[in-house]
C-alpha cells in the first residue's frame, strides 16, 4: 500500500507540473472540431447516426419494440425464467408497478436522445456545404432529418411530451429546453417537417443499399399524420379525428403504392426469413450484417433473449404470446372471417396434447380453422419452428411453463442453421435486416385513414388484399409428411354475402387486420392507444388471461396515465426541473 501511496502522489505532482504540456497535446485517433471540414468526414457522422438505429440491446430496445409494443398490449408475456427475471418488463406489462425511477426507462431515453444527437451533429456540419462543394449534401441532409424523425417518432409514442432539439440548439443549453415548449400537435408537426423535407429531398432510388429514399419518407410521414389525426387531450383521451390529416394519410400511401416499387410478397412468411431481407414488401428497415470483418458481425441484439429453450438455443425465452393472441387467430368455420366476439371464450388447443379441440362439427383433430399467420407468429408444441418439418417446438423448449405457458416467439427469431444466425454468450442475434415499414402497413394505413374518412367502401380491397395474401401463406407450414399443420381456412370480406360492411364493422376488421398481419412485433400497443381504446381493451385482457396465468392477477391499466411511460427522474433531475412529469406519475 505505501509503494502505490507513493507512486499516485508522484504522478499528481507530474500532472501539476505538465499540465500546460497536456493541454497542448492532440491524443492519437481523436479528430477536433476543424477536421470534419470535409464531406468524406461529415458523410461518416451521418453513417455514424443510422448506426445507432441498430445499436440497441435487450436491455433498451428500441429497434424492436417488442418490450414496448407487444408486451404491454397482452401480445405476448415478458417470460424468461421467473416474473422477476428483468422485472421491469413485467411491471409495464401488468401496469401497476411502473415507477419514474426505472432504470430501463432511462436507459431508454438515453438511447433513443443519442440517435437525435448523432443526427443533429451530422446536420450542423453539414450546413457548411453547398450543392456545389458536395451535390450530396442536400440528400444527406434530408437522410439526418429522417433518422432524427424516426428516433422521435419513437421516443413520442413512448413519452408523449418530449423536449425538441434540433440542430440550432447549442450543445450547453440542450439542458435548458424543456418538455412541455410544444404542445402535443406541434410536436407532431415538427416530426412530420423531417420526413416532409425527405419526401421534397430523397431520390426514389439510392445508389448505396440501406439508405433511405423518398418512398419510405412518405411512409413514415404518413404513419406520424396517422398518429397525429387521433387528436388527445391532457389525459390522452381521443377527442377528435382530424380529417385534413387523415387525407393526408391517404395522399402519402399513394404516393408509396403508386410508385410501383413495392407489393406483398405471395407469402406472408417471406417477410421473417433472411432470403427475402428488404424485399419487395420492406419500404424502411434496419440494416445489420455478418462475416463483415469484425468480431460479431453487425448482429440485431434488441431480441436476443428472445430465443426458447431448444437445443441449439438454451436462453432466454421471454417474449412468450399470451393464449389470448393464439386465440385471436381463429375463423369462423363457414365465414372464414375472425370471430370478433368469441374468439377468446375457449382454448383454440389442449394444452396437454397440443392436437386441435374437436369442438366443431365436421373438423378433424387438427381442431378449428385457423389463419395461417398464427403459424408465421407463433411456436406451437407439435409444430414445426421457422419452417422446418424436421425442426418441432415441444414443451420441452419452454423455461417455466408453469409461469408463462408454451407457447414461443418466432417472427424475430432466426433458424440455428441459418448464415445469419449468431451466437453471442449466452444471448443470440440474428443478421436479417429488420423492417420498420412494410408494404402491408402502408396498405393498412391507407385503408384506417379512408374508413374514418367515410370511404370504406374503397377500404376493402386494401384489407383483403392483406386478406388474400394470409390465405395463400401455407405452403411452408407443413409437416414433414407434407401434410398442412393446421386447419388454414380465410376468407375475404364480402359485403352482403359474409358481412355487412358499414364504417363500424370496417372499423373492426381494420382493428383486427392490424393485430394479426402485426402480431408480436411490437406495434399493437401503440395502435390501442391511438385508438384511443387501451384502457378497456387491456382490462378485458387482463380479466379473461389472469384466469389462465398468475403472473397477471391484479394486473391493471390506468386510463389516462398508462397509455405512457413516465418521464425518467433521472432526466428531470439533470434538467434541474425543465421536464415535467407526464400525468399521474
Amino acid at each position: 500500500m505505501k509503494h502505490i501511496k507513493s507512486f499516485l502522489i508522484l504522478f499528481t505532482s507530474l500532472l501539476i507540473i505538465s499540465c500546460s504540456d497536456f493541454l497542448d497535446y492532440s491524443p492519437q485517433g481523436t479528430v477536433s472540431e476543424e477536421q470534419f471540414n470535409t464531406p468524406e468526414r461529415v458523410d461518416g457522422l451521418v453513417t455514424a447516426a443510422y448506426a445507432q438505429l441498430g445499436n440497441d440491446f435487450w436491455a433498451r430496445p428500441h429497434s424492436h419494440m417488442w418490450a414496448f409494443g407487444s408486451v404491454r398490449a397482452g401480445d405476448g408475456f415478458k417470460g424468461g425464467g421467473s416474473v422477476a427475471d428483468q422485472y421491469s418488463y413485467h411491471r409495464w406489462e401488468v401496469n401497476t408497478l411502473i415507477t419514474v425511477d426505472d432504470g430501463r426507462i432511462d436507459e431508454n431515453w438515453v438511447e433513443i436522445f443519442d440517435g437525435v444527437a448523432r443526427a443533429n451533429e451530422a446536420l450542423r456540419k453539414l450546413k457548411q456545404f453547398t450543392e456545389a462543394d458536395w451535390p450530396e449534401v442536400t440528400i444527406r441532409t434530408a437522410e439526418a432529418r429522417f433518422i432524427r424523425a424516426h428516433f422521435y417518432f419513437v421516443a413520442k409514442r413512448i413519452w408523449k411530451m418530449l423536449p425538441w432539439i434540433d440542430e440550432t440548439i447549442p450543445v450547453a443549453e440542450i439542458k435548458l429546453v424543456g418538455n412541455r415548449e410544444l404542445t402535443n400537435d406541434q410536436l407532431w408537426d415538427k416530426i412530420a417537417e423531417d420526413f416532409q423535407y425527405g419526401v421534397d429531398n430523397l431520390p426514389e432510388v439510392q445508389p448505396e443499399p440501406g439508405r433511405v429514399n423518398k418512398y419510405a419518407a412518405a411512409a413514415y410521414l404518413a404513419k406520424v399524420r396517422l398518429y397525429q389525426a387521433y387528436e388527445q387531450d391532457e389525459n390522452h383521451n381521443v377527442v377528435n379525428i382530424n380529417a385534413g390529416k387523415l387525407q393526408d394519410v391517404v395522399d402519402m400511401c399513394d404516393m408509396v403504392i403508386n410508385s410501383g416499387e413495392y407489393d406483398l410478397h405471395d407469402d406472408f412468411g417471406k417477410n421473417f426469413v433472411p432470403d427475402y431481407e428488404s424485399g419487395i414488401e420492406s419500404v424502411f428497415s434496419i440494416r445489420y450484417s455478418i462475416e463483415d470483418g469484425t468480431p460479431n458481425g453487425r448482429i440485431q441484439m434488441a431480441t436476443s433473449l428472445n430465443y426458447n429453450m431448444l437445443a441449439p438455443y438454451g436462453c432466454c425465452d421471454f417474449h412468450n404470446p399470451s393464449y389470448t393472441t393464439l386465440n385471436s387467430f381463429k375463423t369462423d368455420a363457414v365465414t372464414g372471417l375472425p370471430m370478433f366476439d368469441t374468439y377468446n371464450d375457449d382454448l383454440l388447443y389442449d394444452i396437454d396434447t397440443w392436437q386441435g379441440l374437436d369442438n366443431l362439427d365436421g373438423i378433424d383433430w387438427m381442431g378449428p380453422t385457423v389463419d395461417p399467420r398464427m403459424d408465421h407468429t407463433i411456436a406451437i408444441p407439435t409444430h414445426p419452428f421457422k419452417y422446418d418439418p424436421d425442426f418441432l417446438m415441444t414443451k420441452a423448449g419452454r423455461r417455466v411453463p408453469e409461469v408463462y405457458g408454451y407457447l414461443s416467439t418466432m417472427k424475430e427469431t432466426e433458424h440455428y442453421a441459418s448464415s445469419y444466425f449468431k451466437k453471442i454468450g449466452p444471448f443470440f442475434g440474428t443478421a436479417r435486416d429488420l423492417d420498420i415499414i412494410r408494404y402491408d402497413d402502408v396498405l393498412l394505413m391507407k385503408a384506417e385513414a379512408l374508413i374514418e374518412l367515410g370511404s370504406e367502401n374503397e377500404a376493402l380491397p386494401l384489407i383483403n388484399q392483406i386478406r388474400a395474401r394470409a390465405a395463400n401463406s401455407t405452403g411452408w407450414l407443413v409437416q414433414a409428411d407434407g401434410s398442412p399443420t393446421a386447419n388454414y381456412f380465410v376468407e375475404e370480406y364480402q359485403d352482403g354475402v359474409n358481412c355487412t360492411w358499414d364504417q363500424d364493422f370496417a372499423r373492426k376488421a381494420l382493428q383486427w387486420e392490424r393485430r394479426l398481419e402485426f402480431s408480436m412485433e411490437g406495434s399493437r400497443f401503440f395502435d390501442l392507444v391511438r385508438w384511443g381504446i387501451a384502457a378497456e381493451t387491456m382490462n378485458e385482457y387482463y380479466a379473461v388471461e389472469s384466469t389462465r396465468f398468475q403472473h397477471l392477477v391484479g394486473a391493471n391499466f390506468t386510463k389516462n396515465k398508462n397509455e405512457y411511460l413516465p418521464i425518467p427522474q433521472n432526466q428531470i433531475t439533470l434538467t434541474e426541473g425543465a421536464y415535467i412529469q407526464n400525468t399521474n406519475y
